[in-house]
C-alpha cells in the first residue's frame, strides 16, 4: 500500500470571527488558508483522508468542539500545543454580492515553515503553500533540500494579497519559476498591474492579465499553469495549450451561497490533491469548484455525516456533485 501522504498544506490553523455585510458577527469560526485547504482535499477524499495533513498549532483557548470537529475528518492533521494563545482573525465584508473581504489578525499569527514538517509531510505528492513570493521561493528552496532524491511534488502557490502589488510584481514573477500552478483571485490579478479591479463579468480584461502574467513563465521549464479564481464566474485557467474558462459550480442567483470564507482555499485544496491524483489540469479545476461549493454553504465548515455507508457533506455525496458538474461541463 502507497503510505505516502498525497497533500500537506502549509497554510495556518485561524479561529476566525467573520462580520457579514448585513453586519452580523459569528465568532470562534474555524478558519484559515490551511484548514480550508486541506477541507476541500478531504471532501474530495473519501477513502484516504489520511493521506491529507496540515499543522494545527493549539493554544490554551482552543475550543474542545472545533478540535472534535476536525479530528472526525481523520486526516493526519498535526496538533501542535503552544504556550500562547490560537491565532485569531476577523474577515469582514462589506458588499453582499461579492467576496471581497477585509481581514487582519486579532493575535500574533504563528506561520508555519519547512522545519516544522515531519518527514511524512516533506514527502507529500502535492504542497499547498500561501505565502508572499520571496517566502515562496524560500520554502521551495528548503523543500527539496529536504526531500533529497524524492520526485518534485506537485506545488500550488496561492500569493498573499500583499504580494500582488506592482513593488511585488518581480518577486511573485521569480517565485512563478519555482511552482507548479500559482492562482490568485482576479482582484490580486488586476492588483499586480496596477489596475483598478473590474467586475468578474468583464472577462476580456481578466484574459489579457492572466495572458500578460502567464507570459513571465509558470514553472522551472514553462510547463506550468495560471488558475485565476473569479468568484461566481467561476476561474480562467491558462496552461500550454490550454485556455478556457470553467464555470463555478453555483450559478447566478442559486441562493445557496452563505460565506465565501475559505471558499478559495478549499477549491485549491481540491485541485492540488486532484493534481497528485493524475488529473489533468481542468479536471482537477471541476474538483476544485465542487469543494469550494461545500465550503461556502455556511458560516465555518459543511457538517460531515455517514448514511447507508456513503459519506454525506451538508447532505450531499460529493462524488455524485462532481459527477452532474462533470456531465454541465463537458467533463
Amino acid at each position: 500500500m502507497d503510505a505516502q501522504l498525497d497533500f500537506v498544506s502549509l497554510g495556518m490553523f485561524v479561529l476566525d470571527e467573520i462580520q457579514s455585510a448585513s453586519s452580523q458577527t459569528s465568532s470562534l469560526v474555524v478558519g484559515g488558508a490551511g484548514t480550508y485547504s486541506t477541507l476541500g482535499a478531504r471532501l474530495v477524499s473519501p477513502e484516504s483522508p489520511h493521506k491529507l495533513s496540515f499543522i494545527v498549532d493549539e493554544g490554551p483557548d482552543f475550543p474542545t468542539a472545533i478540535k472534535n470537529d476536525i479530528l472526525s475528518w481523520k486526516t493526519s492533521a498535526l496538533f501542535r500545543p503552544r504556550k500562547g494563545p490560537t491565532t485569531r482573525g476577523w474577515n469582514g465584508y462589506e458588499d453582499a454580492n461579492s467576496d471581497s473581504r477585509t481581514f487582519k489578525y486579532l493575535t500574533p499569527k504563528k506561520q508555519i515553515f519547512v522545519q516544522d514538517l515531519t518527514d511524512e509531510m516533506v514527502k507529500a505528492k502535492s504542497l499547498h503553500l500561501i505565502c508572499s513570493g520571496l517566502r515562496c521561493r524560500e520554502i521551495v528552496s528548503d523543500l527539496l533540500q529536504r526531500r533529497e532524491s524524492i520526485p518534485t511534488p506537485q506545488i500550488v502557490w496561492e500569493p498573499v494579497p500583499s504580494s500582488c502589488t506592482t513593488d511585488e510584481r518581480e518577486e511573485l514573477l521569480l517565485a512563478m519559476r519555482s511552482v507548479d500552478v500559482v492562482s490568485p483571485n482576479h482582484e490580486e490579478l488586476c492588483d499586480l498591474f496596477g489596475v483598478k479591479a473590474p467586475s468578474v463579468d468583464d472577462t476580456k480584461t481578466i484574459e489579457e492579465l492572466a495572458g500578460k502574467l502567464f507570459s513571465h513563465q509558470v514553472g522551472a521549464t514553462g510547463h506550468g499553469a495560471l488558475v485565476v479564481r473569479c468568484s461566481r464566474k467561476g476561474c480562467f485557467i491558462l496552461a500550454p495549450g490550454i485556455e478556457q474558462w470553467l464555470p463555478a459550480y453555483f450559478q447566478e442567483g442559486d441562493g445557496r451561497v452563505v460565506d465565501p470564507t475559505g471558499g478559495g482555499n478549499g477549491f485549491l485544496g481540491a485541485f492540488a490533491v486532484a493534481l497528485a491524483r493524475g488529473c489533468d489540469i481542468v479536471e482537477a479545476a471541476r474538483w476544485g469548484s465542487v469543494a469550494a461549493s461545500l465550503c461556502i454553504e455556511q458560516v465555518g465548515v459543511p457538517s460531515l455525516s455517514m448514511e447507508e455507508r456513503k459519506e454525506k457533506w451538508n447532505g450531499a455525496v460529493v462524488q455524485e456533485r462532481l459527477d452532474e458538474f462533470k456531465t454541465r461541463t463537458g467533463g
